[in-house]
């Protein structure tokens, strides 16, 4: 078996979502919608048959992956290398309230990945911590052998948070830090998929999922 195929999924909204404030390391409640976004994706996360499903040990995120694993019929592995960005300083924020105590810093952080918050991380640092995550699941894929005689799944669900799957996607294609900002995290409960062809990842889809109804 290989690792072909990485399916990266936001988690469900959580109260701070709807209250736009910044999370960070922080934790969070889902919201009802966030619980009902779970149940509209979960069996369509179940269609890619992942071999693997490895979440953020934030309460947000483990959530979301229990919700997703019950579908699945599959345990979830927690990693704490998949915590969102931390953002220092900002956590619990509102954008206005950054705004008001480090004028002109949001507009900083949004346009270079190499920037981080005051006492938090770059886009560039959360790629490093979390690069490792793929490369030990890639080894570890491809010393395992199905033993049900059927065709073995290829996928590993990483369930995670928005700003995290933007810089891994730019880091696992290779691109340079100065091109990232390009690339915005998918909504809650919806995913990336990247597929690895011949050692190197490609984007296959991106914001993949719809909301449920209001």
């Amino acid at each position: 078996m290989s690792l072909t195929r990485l399916v990266l999924v936001r988690h469900g909204e959580t109260d701070y979502n709807a209250a736009g404030r910044m999370q960070g390391h922080l934790d969070s409640q889902l919201t009802d919608r966030g619980l009902a976004q779970i149940q509209t994706a979960a069996p369509l996360l179940a269609t890619y048959r992942p071999a693997r499903l490895v979440s953020s040990d934030l309460s947000r995120a483990v959530r979301t992956a229990e919700g997703v694993g019950e579908v699945c019929e599959m345990p979830v592995k927690f990693d704490p290398r998949l915590r969102e960005t931390h953002l220092g300083d900002w956590q619990g924020l509102t954008v206005a309230e950054v705004e008001a105590g480090w004028p002109g810093a949001m507009q900083m952080w949004r346009a270079d990945a190499t920037w981080a918050p005051p006492g938090g991380e770059s886009r560039v640092d959360v790629a490093e911590r979390v690069t490792p995550v793929v490369d030990e699941l890639v080894e570890e894929l491809a010393d395992d052998v199905d033993q049900s005689g059927g065709p073995a799944a290829d996928a590993v669900l990483l369930i995670t948070h928005g700003g995290l799957i933007a810089s891994l996607t730019c880091a696992l294609m290779g691109l340079p830090p100065a091109g990232w900002m390009a690339l915005m995290g998918p909504g809650n409960c919806r995913w990336t998929v990247l597929r690895r062809r011949t050692g190197q990842w490609r984007l296959h889809g991106h914001n993949v999922g719809y909301d449920p109804p209001h």
